[in-house]
């Protein structure tokens, strides 16, 4: 990993407040799961996450989930066929644009879990939605994964359509 999980929430701390948000220093906490790692296995009561995916020096993933979306968190980005955007499926779809190939729905789940790290910026649910959304918004920005949006929305690195 080449970006720094503590710099990125100092910075979301300055945005927050730029945006009229007072944030403990606390109010998000920081799971790490360098690879190879194990997805985590329930979302906490009355929490929230932002998580970012991220194999070498791409950042592969960024996305959250509300307090309610305990499924999303745990297994759907493991599997291709769980929901209508994951990590599996693009890694299967688009794999060659990182250097891997020959993923498919048997074997992806485990390659994942084998060589992604995964971090996770958990939030207490009572901060709300617009903060989930912000510090979604400021990390998808600042790290620019490589599978984000649909084909037709994502600009390539040198400014054309990818």
């Amino acid at each position: 990993m080449t970006w720094n999980p503590d710099m990125l929430l100092e910075d979301f701390h300055r945005v927050a407040g730029m945006a009229g948000v007072s944030l403990a220093h606390d109010a998000i906490a920081i799971d790490r799961r360098p690879a190879p790692h194990v997805p985590p296995k329930s979302l906490p009561l009355g929490k929230m996450a932002v998580y970012v995916f991220s194999f070498g020096r791409h950042v592969l993933k960024v996305g959250k989930v509300g307090p309610n979306s305990a499924a999303r968190y745990t297994a759907q980005h493991y599997n291709a066929g769980s929901a209508k955007s994951t990590l599996a499926a693009s890694l299967i779809k688009h794999g060659e644009r990182i250097g891997v190939a020959g993923l498919n729905e048997t074997n992806v789940p485990g390659w994942i879990r084998d060589h992604t790290g995964r971090v996770n910026f958990i939030l207490d649910a009572s901060l709300g939605v617009h903060v989930l959304n912000l510090l979604e918004a400021f990390l998808q920005c600042r790290l620019r994964p490589e599978f984000e949006g649909f084909a037709s929305q994502r600009i390539d690195r040198e400014g054309g359509q990818a």
